[in-house]
């Protein structure tokens, strides 16, 4: 949001969940879109590469984890969830148990399977405390998953952008006039000294 004097930054998240169910059936998995939120500036930069991204989630022990990767990536790889299964290629990728399976369309996850390899990546970033964009970087703000599906924000900022450099265009048009001008007048009150 641009002021006269500050600008002001605003996150919106989105929430995942899993309501308590017994263990024998289907869990069943709810989200939410919070309201925008007012951040810090310091916030809103450190988190500007991630939309679409999980930015926070719990771990296996109950902790939080504050690792950013594509949504669901700390579910691969947990036996409770699912299984490494191998494609007509030999290639590893992972499937969820049929209970687990609506986690893919609750979170917005992966469109295509997740292979092993890219699981292995993703692993290795985060003991780096690196994110992890996904196998081909179609994650996050810049990448191309990200954008096909966010598109209103794309348009949004879009607009922003070419709001923005109007009114720079605009203030420097302004300050190009006046300095025009004060030049013309000075040098014309010269005349008749």
């Amino acid at each position: 949001d641009d002021g006269n004097f500050f600008t002001t930054y605003y996150h919106r998240y989105k929430i995942v969940y899993a309501e308590a169910v017994a263990d024998d059936e289907k869990p069943v998995y709810r989200n939410s879109i919070t309201d925008w939120y007012k951040v810090d500036k310091e916030v809103y930069y450190d988190n500007a590469n991630f939309l679409g991204m999980t930015i926070a989630s719990k771990t296996k022990d109950g902790g939080m984890s504050d690792a950013r990767h594509p949504p669901g990536y700390q579910y691969v790889g947990n036996p409770r969830y699912g299984t490494w299964r191998r494609d007509s290629s030999g290639g590893s990728f992972w499937e969820f148990y049929g209970k687990y399976a609506m986690l893919s369309t609750v979170m917005g996850m992966f469109r295509r399977p997740v292979y092993r390899s890219g699981w292995d990546d993703y692993r290795r970033y985060q003991s780096q405390g690196r994110p992890y964009y996904g196998p081909n970087r179609e994650y996050g703000t810049s990448g191309s998953y990200t954008k096909r599906t966010n598109r209103s924000f794309f348009q949004r900022r879009r607009q922003r952008d070419i709001a923005r450099r109007t009114r720079f265009s605009d203030r420097v048009g302004q300050r190009v006039r006046r300095s025009s001008m004060s030049g013309f007048r000075s040098r014309s009150s010269g005349f008749g000294k």
